[in-house]
């Protein structure tokens, strides 16, 4: 059986049709713009628009479909929470899309779906087969993560687990707009690391691609670096110390510096509770197909 999956994305919603859990060439796959701008009522549309054009082209209908989404599903309230499409939040969007659809949906934020696709066809599978849990990062704008346990998302009771991005990590990082200080994301995420940057040199601005080029000879850039891999060090030792995953995998912008494979798991190994580091920290192998296959991947069983 076809499994169908969607990524509502802030810019963009994606979708695509596998052929089985066992295949990643997709039959179908689309994509449309969000315009979260004009509204809730307005992206169920889009969402209906796209998910009807894919029919048409793969002559098949859904009988579930997986979302992806920007935040989570108040498992109690069955309410969106934590969403950076603001539109969504307070919204019961997995009953109004079955209503909509009419088909049963399965919904899992971006992170819980990058980490099962990656778990399910990606570096795991890959590298490390045998993985009983995974621990999947997106460090990017922001920082959160998914954890998969025996091939399955585990949400928690509040569906926050992951959230490692809000745990406190240092006062420098000043406040977030969850309201506290200090954050993880405060610190480790993309534009923080811009912002650190921008601080310690006396107001130059760089991306954050910049930042790492010049690291060689930018003394600045080089002490933005280094903060980052102690700081991540840091902040990863409390999810090993708690959860102690198989693998770690990270996406996003930030995940794309090499040596946070390298000098952040040295970090790590200052901070655990532990004579050393045996988990795995690799990059991920799906690129951005990861949202989509992982919101298929939802509703493959």
């Amino acid at each position: 059986m076809a499994i169908w999956g969607i990524d509502l994305g802030g810019t963009k919603i994606e979708g695509a049709v596998l052929p089985s859990l066992q295949q990643t060439t997709t039959l179908v796959r689309e994509r449309i713009a969000t315009e979260s701008d004009k509204g809730y009522n307005h992206i169920l549309q889009q969402i209906k628009s796209l998910i009807d054009k894919m029919k048409n082209d793969s002559g098949l209908l859904p009988e579930r479909i997986g979302f992806g989404t920007p935040g989570e599903l108040d498992p109690m309230l069955q309410t969106m929470k934590n969403c950076n499409s603001t539109a969504l939040n307070g919204k019961p969007l997995k009953k109004d899309l079955e209503q909509l659809l009419g088909v049963p949906v399965e919904l899992a934020n971006d992170a819980n779906c990058f980490a099962l696709a990656e778990t399910t066809w990606g570096i795991v599978k890959e590298k490390k087969p045998e993985a009983r849990m995974v621990f999947g990062i997106i460090m990017g704008t922001g920082v959160g993560a998914g954890i998969v346990i025996d091939g399955k998302i585990w949400n928690g009771k509040h569906g926050i687990a992951g959230e490692w991005g809000h745990n406190f990590l240092d006062e420098s990082g000043g406040k977030c707009y969850c309201g506290k200080i200090g954050c993880v994301e405060k610190i480790i995420a993309g534009p923080s690391l811009q912002h650190f940057y921008s601080t310690i040199s006396g107001g130059e601005e760089k991306k954050l691609q910049d930042i790492v080029a010049h690291a060689s000879n930018d003394k600045y850039a080089q002490q933005t670096l280094d903060r980052l891999y102690d700081m991540f060090g840091k902040a990863i030792s409390v999810v090993v110390n708690i959860l102690d995953p198989d693998v770690i995998v990270i996406g996003g912008g930030v995940g794309n510096i090499d040596n946070l494979y390298t000098k952040g798991k040295e970090a790590l190994s200052k901070y655990i509770f532990n004579n050393r580091v045996d988990v795995d920290i690799l990059k991920p192998s799906l690129g951005d197909s990861a949202g989509v296959f992982g919101a298929a991947a939802l509703v493959a069983n």
